[in-house]
């Protein structure tokens, strides 16, 4: 597979990103033209790493079984087309995966056993920018029609992977979305420096060209109820995604000048594409304080740098990651360890075992500042550590905490039952409702994109035999049976 010695010849590396002196100026992405584009010059070196391990356990790192030895072995033997076939086989949006993936398969490479990992993320998105850029990616419509309908409740990655396979497996699929374009949190969300929305709509464009129905603007449960689309639609596929944010446990919550992560990153992507946002949420000129580390958090921290924050504080509850995996997190595991984003390069501060414990008010009931204490965390618990109470001056606070499950509205007219706030579900994604099923982060709880569209095929292929009675849909391995990967 690949150079045979390729890994000893040549050292990791990856796509260069742009100056963050320059990047900071914009919205596009942080890479040159496109992160594929940026590794194209060493990409032969690079898959040429890839070495033949025997049992790849990179497949095991990745939800999507991603065959990522063999289309290394194809980039650095120049054939690009069959590389493509080979990426596609088992990921319906690689130029999506490619770029907001945290790449777990990379931490179960062979290599990484004793050096640096196959840049696989990287070689993953120069494939299908690659392909992209030279037209190759074409529509793909069914043969031949089923007559069967299927009705899909979200745009995200789930919702869009399970449409597509159905839709190529011949039913006819609408898919409902409650905002005015299709994507989820693909489009707003994400902010464009991660993900440029141009790199979104090209892959709506082909659904559409494949026969997919988008119905935006129609909210599921008010505009048209959950009853309705049961009686319309032969089966219904629940892909909502996990909305529902963490609360915050703090005094005064209710101020002013403190808002959730996502409504704040929505309204900026939308600014960002030249759209008027009436009252905008904005970092500009602002002491910024977000409360939670994880990639919304991050994307939180780059956009408040665009807006032009004055100063910006992250705050983590758990202690700083060790810089290498430690041994009770043993290779080829998803390891705990001290990871920074684009955004963290690019500025602001980071504080460690902080915990929230009272929002502070002006007169006028307006968030000034934020009171936190150092915490020790064991078994998902903090525990205050006496004489470490801080302040800190705030003007916007964003809520990054992440979220607990799906919007339970939508579920119950289904007849979908919830348990700890997520939809209840066989291992094949059927519901105890007839004819519903569940993919994605509304029954699996918040997780990565590659295991949105996982599930999302998985389900597709459910759906298929439920309908057809038979499916040649590929399957991935259900969500239930194998470890989460992060």
């Amino acid at each position: 597979m690949a150079d045979p010695r390729g890994f000893l010849k040549h050292p990791r590396r990856v796509a260069e990103r742009r100056p963050v002196a320059e990047r900071v100026k914009d919205w596009n992405e942080v890479y040159p033209g496109t992160p594929g584009r940026a590794l194209l010059p060493i990409i032969s070196d690079q898959a040429g790493r890839c070495m033949d391990c025997g049992i790849p356990f990179c497949h095991t790192g990745c939800p999507l079984g991603n065959l990522i030895p063999e289309w290394n072995d194809l980039v650095w033997r120049d054939d690009w087309a069959e590389a493509l076939e080979r990426l596609h086989a088992t990921n319906n949006f690689p130029e999506f995966t490619g770029r907001v993936c945290p790449a777990p398969c990379e931490d179960a490479c062979v290599v990484a056993i004793a050096d640096e990992p196959v840049t696989i993320k990287n070689v993953e998105v120069a494939i299908i920018d690659k392909a992209w850029d030279e037209r190759r990616v074409e529509p793909q419509p069914p043969e031949w029609h089923t007559g069967s309908t299927v009705a899909v409740i979200g745009s995200g990655p789930a919702g869009l992977a399970a449409a597509q396979q159905l839709t190529r497996a011949g039913h006819t699929v609408a898919v409902f979305e409650r905002d005015d374009k299709p994507g989820g949190l693909l489009r707003y969300g994400i902010p464009e420096f991660k993900l440029e929305k141009k790199v979104l709509d090209r892959r709506i464009r082909q659904m559409r060209d494949e026969g997919t129905n988008f119905r935006c603007n129609v909210r599921v449960g008010v505009d048209v109820t959950g009853q309705q689309l049961r009686q319309r639609y032969d089966a219904v596929v629940v892909a909502t995604g996990a909305t529902v944010p963490r609360q915050l446990e703090a005094k005064n919550p209710e101020l002013g000048g403190v808002h959730y992560a996502m409504d704040y990153l929505t309204q900026a992507n939308r600014s960002s594409l030249g759209e008027e946002v009436p009252d905008q949420i904005t970092a500009e000129g602002k002491n910024v304080i977000i409360i939670g580390g994880g990639d919304t958090g991050a994307d939180c921290l780059g956009t408040a740098i665009r807006q032009g924050a004055k100063s910006i504080l992250q705050l983590e509850h758990n202690i700083i990651p060790p810089e290498q995996r430690e041994a009770h997190e043993p290779w080829p595991t998803y390891p705990r360890i001290f990871r920074s984003s684009a955004a963290n390069e690019e500025g602001g501060e980071r504080l460690f075992k902080a915990a929230t414990t009272e929002l502070v008010g002006d007169e006028n009931d307006h968030v000034r500042a934020l009171r936190i204490v150092e915490v020790v965390r064991q078994n998902r618990v903090n525990t205050p550590v006496e004489g470490t109470d801080r302040e800190f001056p705030a003007d916007l606070v964003l809520l990054s905490m992440g979220y607990t499950g799906p919007e339970p509205d939508v579920l119950d007219q289904l007849g979908v039952r919830t348990e700890r706030g997520l939809a209840v579900r066989a291992e094949d994604y059927s519901t105890e409702a007839l004819g519903v099923f569940v993919c994605g982060d509304a029954g699996r709880g918040q997780s990565l994109i590659v295991w949105a569209i996982a599930e999302g095929r998985a389900c597709a292929a459910t759906v298929d035999e439920f309908l057809s009675g038979s499916t040649k849909l590929p399957r991935p391995i259900p969500s239930t049976a194998r470890q989460m990967a992060v």
